[in-house]
């Protein structure tokens, strides 16, 4: 099913369009005060730059003060009341607004910007939080994809539409009002459709002190390094495009000589890049959370951003070129490329990230730490700003402010992927599995996503654990040959995945011992671990007795067993059907269709190795 058919849903489509329309009347609303404060109302300059630098930073304010209260209130309450209060909130705003642009009253055009801040910082933690409520888990990674697509375009057709309507002549100011108040009360309506999301921590014992709370956020989020890390990695993503859109103006008029239409075009193109990225990652990642996409997004945020810096179209500086003039400039089309592809990238890097926040984090404090998310995000944004103003103070052009944003995000993504191994590693497994193969799954649901199991499987070749790891949503700790585990190009993969090496008997009795002691171990702490209980990889393709190892895990530690199946390996490139020789030359099948099918979990009461074997069998069939 397609992450599109989402938007035919009752449980997604009002939301998504909730969502939409508020962002459009954000984006609308700060462009038309832009345009009236900047261009039609005579101010001196000096007044002017004072209004459009308080404007953001009055925006960014009540993401400081009031996120941990809206991660409270998106946990303690029903999340669909709480956004009808809030899209009322937004009318009356709106309301507001509207006086401010009739009078020109420049302060209370101000408060309202620090209101609709109050109404994003209060959206922002439902936003994500009630995803993992309406949506199942195959369906977060295009969830995720469709409501970042739908804000940067409800984003981008906002600014045109804001300033498109404080230029009509004599009636910029009504055209303008009645918009944004009709945009709040659609909002309005569209959400009354959203169904019931039920609160996750109604117990929950609120904390009226935004001080305290929001140090409390602040250590919640950060209790899963993981979970935190993703949220610094989201948080960069907002620095970095903060940098970027920041300076994209100056670098329309001095770098590419182009006009108001030019600056229009090269916002479109980045937000269109960031879209088709954003909807690319359920087909890439195969409907699953794929944090292995995210090293990619990163290493692209960089080439393009880099490339930004050569790739120089040869036009005159402030020529004041159309878009269709700039079009046709030699070099232009370098630099639309790059533009769509850092937004491609961005669209690779923070879906994921979002997701794994919402699939890893627990439900009853999922609310609070995308609220600790937007305050860290709103904390680097704030940093951003200093830093792009920073380096036009010392005297650097705008595609060199790009240069250094590209290294930096560089050494900043090595640091989050040397925090968490796992980003890396999951980088790592779906390349190569991806190159090899095309994996179909069926049946994974049935790897509980929380408490111990056990999952056995037939073992056909070399691959076998890396396409286990890219398939399987949830981290499991695999038992694998020594030798296996000692691989040098793979043993990174494996160390970072706390796989576990075992060896015969006769080979090294000391660490077999070791094995089974921690894998007892994970599965007390309640960890999924997978063995392949044949003890090897087959050589003539047919499943080998399933060995007694399952049964003494079992005796000692019962927990439900998941029966997985690979068919269709028996003969791909690092099978045993053909010798070490033949492997070396060009294989026999390249990127080769494969499947990992799933049973229903078996009781440890009835579970042993010879049912287990049965149970595997039967899965494989005769898809060797």
């Amino acid at each position: 099913m397609s992450q599109f058919s989402l938007l035919t849903k009752r449980r997604f489509a009002p939301f998504f369009w909730t969502q939409a329309l508020g962002a459009f009347n954000d984006n609308a609303f700060r462009n038309a005060m832009v345009m009236l404060v900047a261009f039609q109302m005579a101010l001196p300059d000096a007044q002017v730059s004072l209004y459009t630098n308080l404007a953001p930073a009055l925006f960014i304010l009540p993401y400081f003060l009031f996120s941990a209260t809206a991660g409270q209130l998106a946990e303690k309450f029903e999340k669909t009341r709480i956004i009808r209060y809030v899209k009322l909130f937004e009318i009356a705003a709106m309301v507001i607004a509207a006086i401010g642009f009739f009078t020109h009253h420049v302060s209370l055009l101000l408060v309202v910007l620090f209101l609709m801040g109050v109404h994003s910082t209060v959206f922002g933690p439902i936003k994500y939080s009630i995803l993992p409520q309406a949506l199942e888990r195959s369906e977060l990674v295009g969830g995720n994809a469709l409501v970042e697509t739908g804000t940067q375009l409800a984003m981008l057709i906002g600014m045109i539409v804001g300033n498109s309507l404080m230029l009509i002549a004599g009636y910029g100011t009504l055209a303008a009002s009645l918009t944004t108040i009709a945009i709040a009360c659609a909002g309005y309506l569209v959400c009354r459709a959203i169904p019931v999301a039920p609160a996750t921590a109604p117990d929950l014992r609120f904390n009226w002190n935004p001080l305290s709370e929001t140090w409390r956020v602040l250590k919640i989020t950060h209790e899963d390094r993981a979970v935190f890390n993703a949220v610094l990695g989201i948080s960069w993503f907002w620095f970095f495009g903060t940098v970027m859109i920041a300076q994209l103006p100056n670098y329309t008029r001095h770098t590419l000589g182009g006009d108001g239409s030019v600056n229009t075009l090269v916002l479109t193109l980045f937000s269109l890049g960031t879209g088709i990225g954003s909807l690319l990652c359920e087909k890439l990642s195969g409907k699953r959370v794929e944090i292995g996409l995210v090293p990619m997004g990163a290493f692209g945020l960089t080439v393009f951003a880099v490339d930004l810096f050569f790739a120089r179209p040869g036009v005159v500086a402030g020529a004041g070129l159309g878009w269709t003039a700039f079009v046709a400039a030699p070099g232009a089309w370098r630099v639309m490329l790059d533009l769509t592809m850092i937004g491609a990238s961005a669209g690779f890097y923070v879906v994921p990230l979002f997701a794994f926040v919402q699939s890893r984090a627990p439900r009853d404090r999922l609310s609070r730490i995308i609220a600790g998310n937007n305050i860290v995000n709103a904390l680097l944004i704030c940093i951003a700003s200093g830093f792009g103003i920073g380096l036009t103070a010392l005297g650097l052009d705008v595609p060199t402010i790009f240069l250094i944003t590209g290294i930096v995000n560089i050494a900043v993504a090595i640091y989050i992927f040397t925090l968490v191994p796992e980003f890396m590693m999951r980088f790592i497994t779906w390349v190569l599995v991806n190159t090899l193969y095309r994996v179909r799954v069926d049946g994974l649901r049935n790897v509980p996503d929380e408490g111990a199991a056990l999952v056995v499987c037939n073992h056909v070749s070399f691959m076998d654990p890396l396409i286990l790891m890219a398939s399987v949503r949830r981290p499991m700790r695999f038992v694998m040959y020594y030798k296996i585990y000692d691989l040098p190009l793979l043993r990174f993969v494996f160390r970072t995945a706390k796989a576990i090496p075992i060896a015969g008997r006769g080979e090294d009795p000391a660490l077999m011992e070791r094995a089974f002691e921690l894998v007892d171990e994970a599965l007390a702490n309640g960890e999924v671990v997978c063995i392949f209980p044949e003890g090897g990889i087959t050589r003539d393709g047919s499943i080998q007795n399933f060995r007694p190892g399952v049964d003494r895990i079992l005796a000692r530690r019962p927990v439900p067993v998941v029966p997985l199946a690979l068919r269709g390996m028996w003969g791909s490139i690092f099978s045993r059907r053909d010798s070490a020789l033949r492997r070396a030359r060009l294989p026999r099948r390249f990127w080769s269709r494969i499947e990992l099918v799933g049973g229903t979990p078996v009781p440890a009461a009835d579970a042993s190795a010879v049912s287990l074997e049965a149970r595997v069998t039967e899965l494989r069939g005769d898809a060797a």
